[in-house]
């Protein structure tokens, strides 16, 4: 058997690894109208969810938020030491305002951000130290969102649609779609918020297939193979 042969069957068995490894937390939803004017919520939430087969340890983590133009990212929420199962969603608790009549359930995390109710952008990384800029690409970043017609940063050239008062950008699919587009990976409808206790929905391999696909690599060195992967793409400027 040639060594060029092996050298493929090799290439194979490892990318066959990294797809059955696959871990991917990902933003799933986000409401800024917690206790706006004709809100049913009390408070502005971040929804997490773990899309990909293996259990993700959260510590150490944070969600950040900025205004739909800001540069600042001080705005931050540390999540706790968890390890989020696969299928399980992660509630973060926001702010709250004077209106709504429903509280949320029960939060995994909680913090004090005040969210904007039609556009802003929303980061989940992978340490607590706050970003910087209109539109930050730190590989810390394992998520982002920009949503609303104004936000100046975005994953996949598109935000995702305003969300407002009674509703949510939710992500579609139960959280498992994920093609790096904000635009075409969330919509927006009324808030459901879920957290840890939430009956678990399991991705199926072909909603998870846009994000596999980037995300398996050889190992730099195996055959002279020197690909690498990202936990997510870059944020990309609006035009």
């Amino acid at each position: 058997m040639s060594g060029k042969f092996v050298c493929r069957l090799l290439s194979l068995a490892l990318m066959a690894v990294a797809g059955s490894v696959q871990a991917q937390v990902v933003i799933s939803q986000v409401y800024g109208g917690g206790g706006n004017s004709g809100s049913t919520y009390t408070n502005d939430f971040i929804e997490l969810f773990n899309r990909g087969n293996t259990a993700v340890d959260l510590t150490g983590w944070s969600v950040q938020y900025a205004s739909a133009t800001g540069t600042s990212w001080t705005n931050k929420t540390p999540l706790t030491a968890i390890m989020l199962q696969p299928g399980q969603y992660y509630l973060i608790q926001e702010a709250a305002g004077s209106g709504g009549t429903t509280a949320l359930p029960t939060p995994d995390a909680t913090g004090t951000i005040a969210m904007s109710a039609s556009a802003g952008k929303v980061a989940l990384v992978n340490n607590n130290t706050a970003l910087t800029g209109a539109c930050p690409t730190d590989a810390s970043i394992q998520d982002f969102i920009g949503f609303g017609t104004t936000a100046n940063c975005n994953e996949g050239g598109a935000n995702a649609p305003a969300p407002s008062a009674a509703n949510a950008d939710l992500r579609a699919d139960a959280g498992c779609t994920d093609a790096n587009n904000n635009g075409t990976d969330f919509s927006a409808a009324a808030a459901a918020p879920r957290n840890t206790a939430t009956a678990t929905p399991l991705c199926l391999p072909q909603a998870r297939s846009a994000r596999s696909a980037s995300t398996r690599r050889v190992p730099r060195g195996v055959c002279g193979a020197t690909g690498r992967s990202s936990s997510t793409q870059a944020p990309s400027q609006s035009p």
